[in-house]
């Protein structure tokens, strides 16, 4: 076997061996299902409870797929703003800052409050979560070019804007896109908060009931859902990144 068909096969070659690895601890050690559940114990619980766990598993996606698109727009539109103007990102960016670090978990609360108890909530927490790194890194793009650069198009001629729009932006786009890897997993973390707390529907949802009841089985295909969902959508972010600014990446490849 080649070794560009080990590299591809590497993930799942992993993935099984960590399954069997974790299948003979299971049993080695005779552990309770309700303390660790098997590898089997698992898929059996999938098989068993397939349709809520895809009714679930869609509606998580929803909210996490509308909260990160949101927070795309959003991220690139504030990124540009204070990337553009040093007066915007002295005043904004402490207060990103300071929200940044307060946990969503203890802002779901007021989110219920406002909207009430749904997919909103959720929306709104997997926006908020996934926000942040957006503007960071499109900010960050904006900010490293270099003033040498902007010196030599001043004295051509260029304007702000001009050096904005055809040096600027298509800086930033690679941070950009890669931002977008990011800001995927974390807008799932969002939308599994807001479920467990206030939501009637969800994985997040359908774990805390699982858990209630002592079903640890079917907690367990909760995340095993979560982790096959995030692990899809970086991939797809990861495949934009690499369409859209691999001439970012040409220099680093073998």
């Amino acid at each position: 076997m080649t070794q560009s068909r080990w590299i591809t096969a590497a993930p799942w070659l992993w993935t099984v061996g960590l399954f069997v690895m974790w299948e003979l601890v299971v049993r080695l050690f005779e552990l309770p299902v309700y303390i660790l559940p098997a590898p089997t114990d698992i898929w059996a619980a999938i098989v068993k409870y397939w349709s809520p766990i895809w009714k679930n598993s869609v509606q998580t996606l929803f909210t996490t797929v509308l909260g990160f698109l949101l927070a795309v727009v959003g991220g690139l539109a504030l990124g540009l703003a204070i990337g553009w103007s040093r007066a915007i990102y002295a005043g904004l960016y402490p207060l990103m800052i300071g929200f940044n670090s307060v946990p969503k978990v203890a802002v779901v609360p007021i989110l219920v409050i406002w909207f009430g108890i749904g997919t909103i909530p959720a929306v709104l927490t997997a926006f908020l979560i996934a926000f942040f790194p957006i503007v960071v890194n499109v900010a960050t793009g904006l900010a490293t070019i270099e003033p040498e650069m902007e010196d030599v198009l001043r004295a051509l001629g260029a304007r702000k804007m001009d050096i904005m729009l055809k040096v600027g932006i298509p800086r930033s786009m690679p941070y950009f896109f890669a931002s977008l890897k990011v800001a995927i997993t974390l807008a799932f973390v969002g939308s599994v908060i807001s479920e467990t707390v206030a939501a009637n529907s969800g994985v997040g949802h359908m774990m805390l009931a699982a858990q209630s009841q002592f079903n640890v089985p079917l907690v367990w295909a909760g995340l095993i859902a979560l982790a096959v969902l995030g692990i899809v959508m970086y991939a797809i972010m990861a495949w934009l990144e690499m369409r859209l600014t691999g001439w970012a990446h040409r220099g680093n490849q073998g």
